[in-house]
């Protein structure tokens, strides 16, 4: 009986399966047929116009900046003028109301020509423009978007001389008078600080209260008090400017406060978080720049008679890199399709930077072992690349930061 019982619940239950898996099919063969790399017809379009503008505005300028560590005016032109400075805000607040992803694609497209324009792009959007999206005041919305859209740039001053790594050890101080704040200390490493005119600032308005005293503020660069001190000499991405940043009884009204007072170690924590899968991104074209500068070059030199991208030692190595740039970029994509997804994306954020920088560091020390003393000369971008790649490991968390936040997570998921 058990027998006949068993085959019956067979019988109704294999076509009842068969309907549902075809159905099942149907329904979502938009979903499965849809790679990483499938972008919508915007993102594409932003893509190939950002690809553009690189080699046509940017390209010119990169070995002058790089030697003079300055930034280019007219590229920090031409990138609000080309609308790449508001990818996510609003249409009405004069961005390009596009998607996170488009983001990202512009960071890596910047990256493949000249890493220091990426991240200073990178950081505007990715940092400044979304802490005003997504925390600040509709006053605020409203008073700064617009500019930060068109033509004022943004910086992120979090790091201090001893709040690296350990970023809530910060010492800046707000204290409150009557309907202001006024702001004492200094921060470093702070990367657009030298072009920037509009400034979130970290600052607790309580020591003893811990991480729950930080707050952020909004601060104009002509506040009196607001000093940019010393511009950091760097091995890589020499025209960023990375500076010191001062602050001495800076006054700014209470409405400056963005998000909730003692809430700003909220905001760096999740900012930083999406600021990740930015630099992932710029790491990620960095490889791809230098490893598409690098590969014509195997195919145009001979030795022994024989093109040395044919050799089978040479093969190897290039087809490793380009498995490893591949699988950077989608750890890099898929964290920013969660993202957008309203998905928990902290650890694929983490194992995105962490990878991509890897990658890039070995991506563009090959390509100056490929290129030879060729590669090693200022005369060719890879050595450039090779200098620009170590930032990848230290700044938006190191790498040890990314294992540890990955660690973590790791560690509560198998521990529940």
């Amino acid at each position: 009986m058990f027998r006949i019982a068993l085959t019956s619940s067979r019988r109704i239950a294999q076509p009842l399966l068969r309907r549902a898996f075809t159905t099942s099919v149907v329904s979502h063969q938009d979903f499965v047929s849809k790679s990483l790399h499938t972008l919508s017809e915007d993102e594409q379009m932003m893509q190939d116009a950002v690809s553009r503008f690189a080699r046509d505005i940017v390209q010119p300028h990169v070995s002058a900046m790089d030697e003079s560590e300055t930034m280019e005016p007219s590229v920090i032109r031409g990138l609000f003028d080309a609308g790449l400075m508001g990818v996510e805000t609003s249409v009405d607040l004069g961005g390009a109301g596009a998607s996170f992803t488009s983001a990202i694609l512009v960071v890596e497209e910047l990256a493949k020509i000249d890493p220091s324009v990426s991240v200073l792009c990178d950081v505007h959007n990715t940092l400044v423009n979304t802490v005003f999206r997504t925390y600040a005041s509709p006053e605020l919305q409203q008073q700064y978007l617009p500019r930060l859209s068109t033509d004022a740039l943004g910086c992120f001053c979090l790091s201090e001389p001893t709040a690296g790594s350990d970023a809530f050890a910060l010492q800046t101080r707000a204290t409150a008078d009557g309907s202001d704040y006024i702001i004492n200390g200094a921060k470093m490493w702070i990367t657009n600080s030298n072009e920037a005119d509009v400034f979130l600032v970290f600052a607790t308005i309580d020591p003893s209260l811990g991480y729950k005293g930080i707050t952020c503020f909004v601060v104009d660069r002509n506040t009196p008090g607001l000093t940019v001190a010393k511009k950091e000499k760097k091995l890589g991405i020499r025209a960023s400017s990375t500076c010191q940043v001062s602050f001495d009884d800076v006054r700014v009204p209470k409405s400056s406060v963005v998000g909730e007072v003692g809430k700003g170690y909220k905001i760096a924590i999740e900012i930083l978080n999406e600021g990740r899968i930015g630099i992932a991104a710029q790491m990620l074209g960095l490889a791809q720049g230098a490893f598409d500068h690098a590969m014509p070059y195997l195919f145009q030199r001979k030795q022994f008679g024989t093109k040395i991208g044919d050799f089978q030692a040479m093969q190897h190595q290039y087809a490793q890199i380009a498995t490893e740039i591949e699988a950077a970029r989608l750890l890099t994509y898929n964290a920013a399709r969660m993202k957008e997804e309203g998905k928990p994306f902290a650890k694929e954020a983490a194992m995105a930077k962490l990878y991509a920088s890897q990658v890039a560091e070995r991506a563009s020390s090959k390509a100056v072992e490929w290129m030879g003393g060729v590669g090693f000369t200022r005369d060719m971008p890879v050595e450039k690349y090779y200098r620009d790649c170590k930032i990848g490991a230290i700044y938006e968390g190191t790498s040890n930061i990314q294992l540890q936040t990955i660690a973590k997570i790791l560690a509560k998921q198998y521990q529940e």
